[in-house]
């Protein structure tokens, strides 16, 4: 019988593996199936959790931003009757899931009677337990800032939204978002129906501020070295951030503030790396760790002020690049192997019901990884992967990104501006220098744009680019 349990973090750098704060996920990568070079489908928790379940664009779902303001709420939720990992598995499989349920569909999935999958301690449930207790929530005003966001593309409003402040959470990881997840998903493990293989997708808010954490995580690190990028602003860098809530809170704050955030995010990243190492344990405990598929990931990524940014919502390395581990089964014998082929989330999904022998649904755009994974082949035969952002919590910040092993392209739009920038991400990996302002890469920038153009057709994008040409010859208002 196999088994498969997705873990997904919220907000993880992939760059923070691997660097002795992460033991037990890097003995789980020891084990596993690496791709190096993989991608969220949008740097936003709802939208990248649409594409990951469904295996689709966010174009395509339906599901663009967070739903939070009543006048575009509707672009916040994956269209009805397209299916997903639940409505595909949980008829043959146990399964719960517990955790952030940033998963929307039209049909309120985790609501529905005949849902056959447990929805265990949700944030919602966790809200409820801490009001019983009478314990306050970590964070708070004192972990926030105002900041602008544009609704419908046509009116600004005033947020308050996560800042890198930190703080001592007095309260326990019993009290913690991240506690009382895995103790959701520790029972799901003890309580399973073992006629069934077990489904279940434990989804974790660790690293996602509030940086606001217990011990005795918060003091385990006295500092962490920061990345080259932080705290600089870039010439070139699209001055469109500025407007959007990751430029417009990240760039309120000092190096200062960022050096106690890196410290606090690295102790929150050994928390949830603690949480996944009991998980493993259970499992191992349950006598089923070796006949299940474990998929470690995260819905994308923290720029943790990288660029002079805070939170994701921008296509720079920090925020879209994701970890990606898939330990299978030992019977599979399937040799453990790190792969740097350019990877989407939205090939999660067709991978897994390939590996269970099941027909994929018309209509998915991922791409089934099993022949990479198997040593059949060694590219997915897609050029590119696509990303894209549509605003926060309301339509308004635009931006669309075509990424390969060679390049990475960026379309960023505000009101009637469109700027571009354009990174040889094996030279630049920092992404510091735009070469769309070089004019000897037009033509490899015209490329991928035009690339980005026949994307937005082809997954019916709301939007319209001009051609190439126009685009490019608008950076000369930007001082060439």
């Amino acid at each position: 019988m196999k088994h498969i349990v997705v873990i997904m973090a919220d907000q993880l750098r992939a760059d923070f593996l691997g660097k002795g704060m992460t033991p037990h996920i890097d003995a789980l990568r020891e084990e596993s199936i690496c791709f190096e070079n993989a991608f969220c489908a949008s740097p936003l928790c709802v939208p990248a959790r649409g594409a990951f379940f469904t295996g689709r664009y966010p174009n395509e779902t339906g599901s663009l931003i967070n739903p939070w303001r009543k006048a575009d709420e509707r672009y916040g939720y994956v269209k009805q009757g397209i299916p997903n990992l639940f409505t595909l598995l949980d008829e043959e499989f146990d399964s719960a899931h517990s955790g952030k349920q940033h998963f929307l569909t039209e049909e309120n999935l985790c609501q529905r009677a005949d849902s056959k999958t447990h929805w265990v301690n949700s944030e919602a449930d966790y809200a409820k337990m801490l009001k019983e207790k009478e314990i306050p929530a970590p964070g708070g005003p004192a972990f926030r800032c105002l900041v602008p966001e544009l609704q419908q593309n046509k009116y600004t409003h005033v947020q308050h939204y996560s800042s890198p402040h930190t703080g001592c959470y007095p309260y326990g990881l019993e009290n913690f978002f991240d506690g009382y997840f895995l103790d959701g998903a520790l029972q799901a493990i003890k309580i399973r129906n073992t006629e069934k293989p077990l489904l279940l997708n434990v989804m974790f808010l660790a690293p996602h501020p509030p940086l606001d954490i217990p011990e005795p995580w918060y003091s385990k690190y006295t500092s962490v070295p920061m990345s080259g990028n932080v705290c600089q602003w870039y010439s070139h860098q699209s001055p469109l951030q500025i407007y959007n809530l990751s430029g417009a809170i990240g760039t309120k704050f000092t190096e200062e503030v960022y050096k106690e955030a890196w410290r606090v995010y690295a102790g929150l990243v050994t928390l949830l790396d603690d949480c996944v190492g009991q998980l493993v344990d259970a499992l191992r405990q349950e006598g089923i760790y070796d006949d299940t598929l474990i998929l470690f990931t995260s819905d994308h990524g923290e720029m943790l002020g990288s660029h002079t940014l805070f939170q994701k919502m921008c296509m720079y390395e920090e925020a879209v690049h994701v970890p990606m581990i898939w330990k299978f089964p030992k019977n599979d014998s399937i040799a453990c192997k790190t792969i740097t082929e350019t990877v989407s989330h939205i090939d999660v999904l067709p991978t897994l019901l390939s590996w269970l022998g099941k027909e994929i649904p018309s209509g998915i755009s991922g791409m089934n990884l099993m022949p990479m994974i198997l040593g059949q082949c060694a590219h997915t035969g897609r050029e590119q992967v696509f990303i894209q952002f549509d605003g926060n919590g309301a339509l308004g910040n635009y931006q669309r990104c075509c990424v390969d092993n060679q390049y990475k392209l960026i379309i960023d739009m505000f009101k009637d501006e469109i700027f571009v920038e354009l990174y040889d991400r094996a030279a630049d990996p920092l992404e510091s220098q735009n070469l769309a302002f070089d004019s000897t890469y037009w033509p490899t920038a015209a490329a991928y744009i035009e690339k980005i153009r026949t994307f937005m057709a082809n997954t019916g994008d709301r939007l319209q680019l001009p051609d190439p040409q126009t685009i490019l010859n608008g950076l000369q208002q930007y001082d060439m």
